[in-house]
């Protein structure tokens, strides 16, 4: 049997006689709609060899680079990225380095910060003009900030915990403990960057002595031992007791909401073999109006399903294990791009994509949305909650079998 007639067998189980009758065409090329025919299964070794210049330990993290699913098709812009191709910028009490719209254009919406503050590291007090949304993901921070009407808050934060400041709002973190901490820092805008930023220090620095000895009601000379550049992260003092400091902030009075929140302390919005979805946004968690985020965990084989989001580009931070995405666009238009620890990937606003685990342990994606509430439109769901004769005629299926399809949102399937 040639490969096209086992190929047609296979549509034809798939579909029964009558719709491979009505579409035999497209059955012949199930597996590879397109002409000319894409992918490896359609080439010959002699044209498949590469024998120029190689970078093994690159091309071996992205597989589906060198040999694309047969049913990608078309040119989109590259969406994955990975802050570990980043620089850091490292100083005494830690290090940062991060991914803007600068090293990742496809990234429109936000941009990302990996830090790290070693124990006592401090990075120091400072605000942004964009909002900031933190996870820690290792270890413990402590969270200090004041917000719009003097209300002082402070925190400390372990892992799977986050904390929203809002644009403006002055702030600084602190490594705590043997360990220190590391956190993903997401702004709501691509173009902010951790490497310039409003500091106390730059401040203080560029200001007359006799003015902050005005502001203050102070003696100038209190002023003449200042740091002359700016601090960023540095090492500090061991913190002390949270109560302590809470207290030492007091009298301002006491924000209405929090401004951090447990991700992981939240009951999954999705929870069975195949794994688990936790979602926070501005419906509980109240601080953070322009951020929502979804922390994924799949277990291997499984599949995140087919969906897209009709309210914000899908910004992705892959924290443990091996994943595989596709994202589909008009056009026809479909890439596959592989993932792993440290990466970030983009999945744009109503572009259609899945989430495979391609590898033997649980699989961990942090997605991040610009928006105030997590929305998703799941294929599945969607042709379940079609008239059923109608889904039928557009993809030759019997009825009784789109019947068996899942109907819920936020799936995940296991392998």
């Amino acid at each position: 049997m040639d490969d096209l007639s086992r190929r047609a067998m296979l549509a034809l189980s798939a579909v029964g006689g009558a719709a491979l009758a009505s579409s035999g065409a497209g059955a012949a090329s199930f597996g590879n709609p397109d002409e000319p025919p894409q992918g490896a299964i359609n080439s010959t070794p002699a044209a498949l060899a590469d024998p120029g210049p190689q970078n093994p330990a690159l091309a071996g993290q992205l597989p589906s680079f060198q040999s694309p699913p047969a049913t990608d098709v078309g040119s989109m812009p590259m969406l994955w990225s990975s802050f570990n191709i980043m620089p850091k910028r490292i100083q005494a009490g830690g290090w940062g380095r991060q991914v803007t719209i600068a090293e990742f254009p496809a990234a429109k919406e936000v941009s990302g910060v990996d830090m790290r503050l070693g124990p006592g590291g401090i990075r120091e007090l400072h605000w942004h003009l964009a909002n900031e949304w933190g996870l820690v993901t290792s270890g413990r921070c402590r969270v200090t900030l004041l917000d719009q009407e003097g209300r002082a808050y402070v925190q400390d934060v372990g892992p799977g915990e986050l904390w929203f400041f809002p644009a403006g709002c002055p702030h600084a973190l602190q490594g705590l403990g043997p360990e220190g901490c590391e956190f993903l820092l997401v702004f709501d805008d691509a173009h902010q960057s951790e490497f310039s930023t409003l500091l106390l220090t730059d401040w203080i620095a560029h200001t007359p002595p006799e003015i902050l000895a005005q502001n203050f009601g102070v003696p100038a000379d209190t002023f003449k031992t200042i740091p002359l550049h700016d601090l960023w992260i540095f090492q500090g003092k061991e913190a002390g007791p949270l109560a302590q400091a809470q207290a030492a902030v007091a009298s301002g009075g006491t924000p209405p909401q929090p401004f951090t929140f447990s991700l992981v302390g939240t009951k999954p919005v999705k929870e069975n073999e195949a794994g688990t979805i936790h979602l926070a946004d501005s419906r509980n968690f109240k601080a953070s109006t322009t951020i929502a985020a979804a922390l994924e965990t799949i277990k291997p084989g499984a599949l995140r399903r087919l969906h897209w989001h009709p309210n914000a580009d899908e910004w992705q931070y892959w924290m443990k294990g091996r994943g595989r995405m596709t994202v589909f666009d008009a056009g026809p238009r479909a890439t596959t791009f592989d993932f792993g620890p440290g990466d970030v990937g983009v999945a744009p606003r109503n572009q259609g994509h899945y989430i495979l685990n391609t590898g033997d342990e649980d699989l961990v994606v942090l997605v991040i949305f610009k928006a105030p509430e997590y929305q998703e439109v799941d294929l599945s769901n969607w042709l379940t909650h079609t008239p059923p004769e109608l889904v039928a005629q557009h993809l030759n299926i019997d009825p009784a079998i789109i019947a068996r399809f899942p109907k819920d949102k936020v799936g995940i399937q296991p392998a």
